[in-house]
């Protein structure tokens, strides 16, 4: 089995995101990113320098989702890929790149949340029958409203 990877990125969403559609109507998501940086220092302590910032857009279904959950300041991991553009604006030649995230998620080590763990509706496709992988069962979720016991107990 060969294992899939992809380009990953993590930083905080530094402006309010923009929901946009493109001339094909699919739904455009667009923020700028920021990445911290910090130096070591010969004593073992952190110095905190400016951050590097960036393009993060995001396209169709997952555009949507990332525009209703993500605002300015929260913490992100994203899965996806560098984009290389350039274009012309007003007899500029406008030239960049941006990360286009394929699956985002808020970084669990710096943001408090709460996972929803009930069953998502079935999805019915185009011709209205209900989607399942065939051969797939979804593992079962444990019951964790009890608690986890303490070690040793």
């Amino acid at each position: 089995m060969a294992i899939r990877t992809q380009e990953s990125l993590s930083g905080f969403i530094a402006t309010d995101p923009q929901l946009t559609y493109t001339e094909r109507g699919e739904a455009r998501f667009y923020a700028r990113f920021g990445q911290e940086n910090y130096r070591r220092e010969q004593d073992g302590t952190f110095t905190k320098l400016e951050p590097d910032f960036g393009n993060l857009v995001m396209y169709r279904a997952t555009a949507e989702r990332a525009y209703e959950r993500f605002s300015k300041g929260d913490q992100f991991v994203a899965e996806g890929y560098t984009h290389d553009y350039e274009y012309e604006r007003d007899g500029q030649q406008i030239t960049g790149t941006e990360f286009v995230v394929k699956k985002i998620g808020h970084d669990t080590a710096r943001t408090r949340y709460d996972v929803d763990r009930s069953p998502r509706a079935q999805a019915v496709d185009r011709e209205g029958s209900s989607r399942e992988t065939p051969g797939f069962k979804s593992p079962q979720q444990t019951d964790r409203s009890q608690g986890a016991p303490a070690m040793g107990m």
